[in-house]
């Protein structure tokens, strides 16, 4: 007995660590193309690129989720999260593609291919976080805190690559171009790394089947393939529930205040990340360092703060504290706006790690918290309602982000 709950205690760590592998493969791609936006900056100045390209990626993710979500529970979650993963892998080896063919030359025509893969990486991350975050809201709240940790890890580890491959090539358009094809090579293996965790090694982990068994006796019907992928078949008499599970408005209804929270939250946060930092906080001492600096303290900042849920004195205990945290968010907008005018680069570092904190803390607490209390179905349904929510809040705020520019002649 002593080492059968050793066995599936090594199984929970083995699951725990491919869930946050996932969650930061799932934001990996477009954290790298956030990361390298000093170098777009650069070759695509004219196109303001860090505003175009966040919002055809968060545009086309939104439109692919809130499709995906009305049709949950008749799209296998095992083959939108591969297919997710697949569009992944051959849209990040196709933006140093395309940069190479052009020479880093920019233009039109290389931007507009840039435009054309954020558009399908949007694609891609409303295809694997809807599934992968419905999957993970029925079985226990840390794997899912794992994959949402995992998220923000994304970001925290592609400003590390970035800050090393920025300090190993010159400040110059070259060697931004050197480091800038460097990272999306990384990038694009590591993708192909995430394909092969969730098609081959995932399913088969006994904690993975034992969540998935419950869910299928449950009625859930989006968890066939991966069933089957680990060598179990259920009978379908026993698939059948016997209490039918609420409907997506009801559920929507019952949760109407955590919907809220999850779009609120991004509202503010893409409002001002990445577009008011790459291209309104001003020039300063570290020139051309200060945005990637920047960017960096905001992805530290957002990790450490998904982890925060995990200690008890920090935890939000009730939806009315979440609610106030997220509605006192939007402090930063004033704080921001006054600092890029008169504060100097401290204060500003500062309020991205600030930012960075308070958006991995609530995201975290308002993605565990809410599918509690449900049967497993209705979880993974509420899982893809939440996503469609935030993606929602991410379309809003990276649209609100153009209103930093009124005055500026564009």
């Amino acid at each position: 007995m002593d080492k059968l709950v050793i066995f599936q205690g090594k199984q929970s760590a083995v699951s725990y660590v491919i869930c946050m592998l996932l969650g930061l493969g799932l934001l990996f791609p477009w954290n790298s193309m956030v990361t390298v936006m000093d170098y777009y900056l650069v070759v695509f100045a004219a196109y303001h690129p860090s505003r175009v390209l966040t919002l055809i990626y968060q545009a086309s993710a939104f439109f692919t989720v809130a499709v995906l979500a009305y049709h949950e529970a008749r799209v296998d979650t095992r083959f939108r999260v591969l297919l997710g993963f697949s569009l992944y892998f051959v849209s990040s080896l196709m933006v140093p593609i395309i940069d190479l063919a052009s020479h880093g030359g920019g233009g039109l025509a290389p931007y507009t291919g840039l435009c054309v893969l954020c558009m399908l990486f949007g694609l891609c991350d409303g295809l694997v976080q809807g599934g992968l975050v419905g999957d993970l809201s029925y079985m226990h709240p840390h794997l899912l805190q794992s994959f949402s940790a995992g998220a923000g890890a994304s970001g925290a580890a592609t400003s590390g690559l970035r800050l090393v491959t920025k300090a190993c090539f010159a400040s110059t358009k070259g060697g931004l171009r050197k480091g800038a094809l460097v990272f999306f090579f990384l990038s694009t293996s590591f993708q192909l790394l995430c394909l092969l965790l969730y098609a081959v090694v995932f399913p088969k982990l006994e904690t993975i089947k034992n969540y998935r068994k419950a869910a299928a006796l449950e009625g859930a019907t989006t968890v066939g393939a991966d069933l089957a992928a680990a060598g179990i078949h259920i009978d379908k008499d026993a698939e059948e529930c016997p209490t039918t599970r609420l409907s997506n408005f009801q559920l929507l209804t019952q949760n109407l205040d955590y919907a809220f929270d999850a779009a609120a939250i991004f509202v503010l946060t893409l409002s001002i990340f990445p577009g008011f930092l790459a291209e309104d906080t001003g020039k300063h001492s570290l020139g051309s360092w200060y945005v990637v600096v920047l960017i960096a303290m905001y992805n530290f900042g957002d990790l450490t703060g998904r982890y925060l849920p995990l200690v008890p004195a920090l935890k939000l205990k009730s939806r009315t504290q979440m609610l106030v945290a997220v509605i006192a968010r939007y402090l930063f907008l004033p704080a921001f706006y006054l600092t890029a005018k008169f504060g100097d680069q401290g204060w500003m570092v500062m309020l991205c790690i600030l930012l960075g904190l308070s958006n991995g803390h609530l995201t975290t607490s308002v993605l565990v918290a809410a599918p509690n209390g449900y049967k497993k179905p209705e979880q993974n349904a509420l899982g893809n309602i939440l996503v469609v929510f935030i993606l929602a809040g991410v379309t809003v705020g990276v649209t609100l982000d153009w209103l930093w520019l009124i005055g500026k002649g564009w």
